[in-house]
């Protein structure tokens, strides 16, 4: 779960009048060494920079803090570091439970650390956070798309609690950076501190003026580094592994399983970063065994494709420039690179990226439409380019995308090309936009698809939109055009052949209470097709507020009319969504519901139902977490003056780890996905039910990101027509990587 996601839309509520900028902390080169474990009294932080100054800045208003805090921050050759002291007037009730990398929750754990912007952009920083047990999380955010958790980054930390809080000490590579050449250097930095107790205290070194529309821009100037590395840093992760698949003999579900042989594979991955601000990545046979299988969504009555973040290191260098407004690029796309290169820099004022690749196949490819999407299995090789340019002009900039998808035998392709702005006119307006232009051949696979008959295809994609943050107005104002012939293979745009336009406005209030933020707000939606049919019109009002125990309430009212075939269709929707950190053991409860009238968008008639969605995270101990989901969906319908449930969807999901230390740990998960149907119900032949059950234990540990040893299990099982779980796979496999560093 992001750990600042909340502290991020703090910046997107913040004031029109610009404010007085944050003061300049001036580092000195460290008096001694400094051994990172959680004491700050090595000679090294004799002459460190002190922050003294701290601001809480949510449920305050840039208010006096509930807790004293103190930033260290110094460097040396080849590191920068940062320590602090968090005072605690109940060490006992911090919370700190362990868990794996990444795994940070900002609601229910307290932690610390700095964003850091090394290219002095006011715009886009490095996450470096640690918890009390020493759980360490990296994120990059940008002000213009948030947050993103996926890269990782080579640092050291440690922790310790005393008898007056706690203390964290933490010691970042320069090699992990990227940074302009040259003396002396200019960065930008924010330290931070979570402190979640009744509300959840956001603390910082800088102010925030309410409704300010970014987070970085509010950074203080870090100056006095001098004399840092000029790059030749090499990072290379060779890696081994085995698997072995068991399938049933002669592909007959529920007959006896036979193993197939065992299947090793060898790759690497290299970095080199020549100068501080370049990175050269390389990969050969990359393996990403280690990814955990994505939370499966319901996909009944969906029209559209679903959307799964991408979680592979290869791709994650300088993922921020990857962001615009119409999704182009979508690496999940490139299902199986058999190599892959990737350059990402800065020169001349741009950063810049650009990445080629060869794609053995395997994953689907999207096709699109004005009223639903569907997808084509994409089992051939491909070859794909991305180059990507950003130039800063101040706090705004503008931008070019290129994507390029080459069928292997030349046969078909997919080529996407246009520039991409955005403009912050005042510190209470953000203006974005971007063109796109495509050209396609479709594969001459008709029994595949019927789109893939070789034709050619060409079209083109605009997006507009405008924000406008105060202190309590806030408001957002989309407008979209999309040929029918826009094609995005590389990236994930779902719906074309429309003109779409969005709005939306809000009013936020700080009150004093049980209540610390109230916002209320109105949605708008109206979209129709090339021919100007109306594909979906609505308005939704609704009200959030946070709460005590770090909670979150909203309800909504969902009031609009989408087609289904040649209907246009009306409903009236309640939905509302509550979720609470309320302690140490149970960190998390969600639940979110929507109910009323429906579309069954499948046999196009009107239908009414409910979805639940409901999450839970308990930790019964400092090392063990259960987190709990069950999502559901119905749907209802009136035929020829019968009712009934047409469809119950259900995803039942229990993901328990328990974490022997901050590198080791074991993680079981087990989920059933379920369908019942009542067929006198549907216009086409369907199944009465369905079930698939997948489960899953893995043993991990890791000195760092690349370097890791996994051994795990799988067990897929599918309901037959006997109503029983049998296994059509099995599977075990074991990974071995270590990076070596020059």
């Amino acid at each position: 779960m992001a750990a600042t996601a909340a502290f991020v839309g703090i910046a997107a509520g913040a004031a029109a009048q610009a404010a007085p900028a944050n003061p300049t902390i001036n580092l000195k080169r460290a008096a001694g060494t400094i051994k990172i474990d959680g004491d700050l009294s090595d000679e090294g932080w004799r002459n460190a920079a002190r922050v003294e100054k701290w601001y809480e800045i949510q449920p305050g208003d840039n208010a006096e803090p509930p807790v004293r805090s103190v930033g260290y921050l110094t460097y040396d050759n080849r590191f920068l570091y940062a320590a602090f002291e968090f005072d605690d007037p109940e060490p006992s009730a911090i919370r700190a439970p362990l868990g794996d990398h990444d795994n940070i929750n900002g609601n229910s754990m307290d932690f610390g650390g700095i964003f850091l912007d090394t290219l002095d952009t006011h715009r886009t920083a490095i996450e470096f956070f640690a918890t009390p047990s020493n759980v360490q999380y990296d994120a990059v955010t940008d002000d213009a798309s948030g947050e993103n958790p996926s890269p990782d980054f080579y640092w050291d930390s440690a922790a310790k609690i005393t008898d007056k809080g706690w203390t964290l000490e933490m010691r970042i590579p320069f090699s992990s950076l990227r940074y302009h050449n040259g003396d002396p250097q200019k960065w930008g930095i924010i330290l931070f501190r979570n402190y979640p107790r009744l509300f959840r205290h956001q603390i910082t070194s800088v102010t925030f003026p309410r409704g300010s529309n970014c987070t970085v821009c509010r950074e203080s100037a870090l100056t006095g580094l001098e004399g840092l590395p000029g790059g030749g840093h090499v990072v290379a992760a060779p890696y081994a592994s085995a698997s072995q698949r068991a399938q049933p003999r002669d592909d007959v579900l529920g007959a006896p399983l036979v193993n197939g042989r065992m299947k090793g594979r060898l790759g690497v991955d290299v970095k080199y970063t020549p100068n501080p601000t370049t990175a050269l990545d390389a990969t050969i046979r990359p393996d990403f065994s280690q990814i955990e299988s994505d939370t499966a969504q319901i996909s009944a009555n969906e029209r559209f494709a679903l959307f799964f973040p991408e979680k592979r290191p290869f791709f994650l260098e300088g993922v921020d420039l990857f962001n615009t407004p119409i999704q182009a690029v979508y690496t999940r796309t490139i299902t199986d690179p058999t190599w892959g290169a990737r350059l990402t820099g800065k020169a001349a004022g741009m950063r810049y990226t650009a990445l080629v690749a060869q794609d053995a196949g395997g994953g689907s490819v999207i096709l699109p439409g004005s009223n639903g999407s569907s997808t084509a299995p994409q089992d051939f090789t491909s070859d794909v380019f991305v180059g990507r340019i950003k130039r800063d002009f101040g706090r705004s900039f503008v931008g070019a995308l290129v994507t390029d998808r080459e069928m292997r035998d030349g046969t078909a392709h997919n080529r996407v090309i246009g520039p991409d702005a955005e403009w912050r006119p005042s510190p209470a307006n953000v203006v974005k936009a971007e063109a796109l232009f495509s050209e396609t051949r479709t594969p001459n696979l008709p029994d595949v698809a019927s789109e893939w008959n070789g034709r050619q295809l060409n079209g083109y994609a605009l997006q507009t939109s405008w924000a406008h943050n105060t202190r309590h107005l806030d408001w957002f104002g989309r407008y979209g055009d999309t040929s029918d012939g826009f094609r995005a293979d590389t990236g994930f745009v779902p719906q074309v052949g429309i003109y779409d336009l969005g709005a939306s406005a809000g009013w936020t209030v700080h009150p004093k209470g049980p209540i610390s933020r109230q916002r209320t707000f109105l949605q708008m939606e109206y979209q129709t097709d090339r021919s100007g049919r109306v594909i979906t019109k609505g308005l939704l009002p609704g009200f959030g507020m946070d709460t005590r125990w770090n909670g979150f309430v909203q309800v909504r009212v969902n009031l609009d009319h989408t087609r289904a075939g040649d209907q246009l269709i009306g409903r009236k929707q309640f939905g509302y969504t509550i979720q609470f950190s309320p302690s140490q053991r149970v960190t998390f409860i969600s639940i979110d519901s929507t109910m009323g009238q429906d579309i069954d968008f499948a046999n196009a008639r009107p239908a009414h139902g409910l979805t639940l969605n409901l999450q839970a995270t308990v930790q019964p101990t400092a090392h063990l977490a259960v987190n709990l989901l069950q999502n559901t969906r119905s749907l209802h319908v009136d035929v020829a003056g019968e009712s009934g449930r047409l469809f119950l969807e259900r995803v039942s999901r229990v993901n328990s780890t328990y974490t022997f230390t901050s590198r080791m740990f074991v993680r079981v998960i087990a989920q059933y996905v379920s369908a019942a149907r009542d067929q006198a119900f549907y216009l086409t032949a369907i199944d009465r039910r369905d079930g698939n059950f997948s489960g899953s234990a893995l043993f991990a540990y890791k000195l760092n990101w690349q370097s890791v040893l996994f051994a795990g299990y799988g067990d897929d099982r599918e309901l037959s027509d006997i109503h029983r779980l049998e296994q059509p796979d099995r599977q075990f496999f074991v990974k071995i990587s270590h990076a070596f560093q020059r």
